[in-house]
């Protein structure tokens, strides 16, 4: 006789203990890189702005950013986002960017998959072929055009905030490698941008930990020496990414190792990094406005980015870069931190 084998449920139902805390999130993956999208959880944080939305974060709610993206529920290169209602009327969503490494006041991949997650949940109106989606960022307003067929996200262009150069062809010392030249921009967050062949070291992963002890020093050396400082936006004055840039890279196809503090690289070709490696090569003259210019990631995914306009920020010149790239839902999932939980804030390993 067979035995029937029990009916399997579909919506398991939790037994959480009093006082649990409970998130809800739809995680995607931008060319590579995870976005967990918190739809529900955290409430509507406190501030007039969502810059100000980020420094309560970064001064009162650390211990959530940890338990989202630190193990075990996230991995040692997680990064997130919080939607939140905007603080400004002409925008649909205001987002506020977690990740290992802290509290971004950009993130282009993470924007990615924040409008393909908004598209794909119908937490937006869906519009075919284009849906627009106006984004309250910490950096300031941010457009995000979906391209959407048969009701599902396929691309998404962003129109990212104003970027500019801080620094061209600088030098840092760098205990154990000596004078480093790098160039800094901004794109979102802060970017040094260092030639490989300059640190004697291959595009290559298998020197991964190479690549990446040589980014945390220089990283170190550029904020011990000259932070920058973002002349509109509080609390932007640090560098935490170096772009270390591959042989043979130029103005139309560009590729590169993301070193991100406190130490992992970016899957994704990183869209505010490549808004920075777009100012930078405007900068010197190499990169024309309405050209298309491709950023490849340490493991081959691809964004493309223009250049649109001319601006200034702070009195600093700079451009309007819009990135194109996709993103993918992966999964959907109920977080709960129970109060016996002997790790609160996660743990990194």
């Amino acid at each position: 006789m067979t035995a029937t084998p029990p009916a399997v449920a579909t919506e398991p139902r939790l037994r959480l203990r009093d006082g649990a805390a409970v998130y809800t999130a739809v995680d995607s993956h931008t060319e590579g890189m995870p976005t967990r999208v918190v739809t529900d959880g955290v409430g509507v944080l406190p501030g007039a702005t969502m810059n100000e939305r980020r420094l309560h974060v970064i001064e009162h709610l650390d211990g959530l950013r940890q338990l989202l993206m630190n193990e075990p529920r996230g991995h040692a290169a997680m990064s997130g986002a919080i939607l939140q209602p905007p603080t400004r009327g002409d925008c649909d969503w205001g987002v506020v960017y977690i990740e290992v490494s802290g509290c971004l006041p950009m993130c282009g991949h993470g924007t990615i998959g924040v409008a393909t997650v908004l598209v794909e949940t119908g937490l937006v109106e869906v519009v075919e072929p284009v849906t627009t989606i106006r984004l309250d960022t910490p950096a300031g307003l941010v457009v995000a055009r979906v391209a959407v067929s048969d009701g599902h996200a396929d691309s998404v262009t962003l129109e990212n905030v104003p970027s500019f150069v801080v620094r061209l062809d600088d030098v840092v010392e760098v205990p154990g490698l000596g004078r480093v030249p790098y160039s800094l921009a901004f794109g979102g967050n802060f970017y040094a941008m260092v030639a490989l062949d300059d640190v004697d070291l291959p595009f290559d992963r298998d020197r991964q930990d190479d690549i990446l002890a040589a980014g945390l020093a220089i990283m170190d050396a550029i904020n011990t020496t000259a932070p920058p400082h973002h002349p509109t936006i509080d609390g932007v004055d640090h560098c935490h990414h170096v772009e270390f840039i591959a042989p043979g890279s130029d103005a139309v196809l560009s590729r590169h190792a993301m070193a991100i503090h406190p130490g992992w690289f970016d899957r994704s070709p990183c869209g505010t990094g490549t808004s920075a490696r777009m100012a930078e090569l405007w900068a010197r003259g190499e990169l024309a406005l309405d050209t298309d210019f491709v950023n490849e990631s340490f493991i081959g995914s691809r964004f493309v980015g223009r250049l649109v306009a001319e601006t200034e920020i702070g009195g600093v010149p700079a451009v309007v870069p819009t990135i194109t790239g996709r993103a993918w839902v992966t999964g959907s999932g109920t977080y709960v931190l129970d109060p016996t939980d002997p790790f609160p804030t996660g743990f990194a390993f």
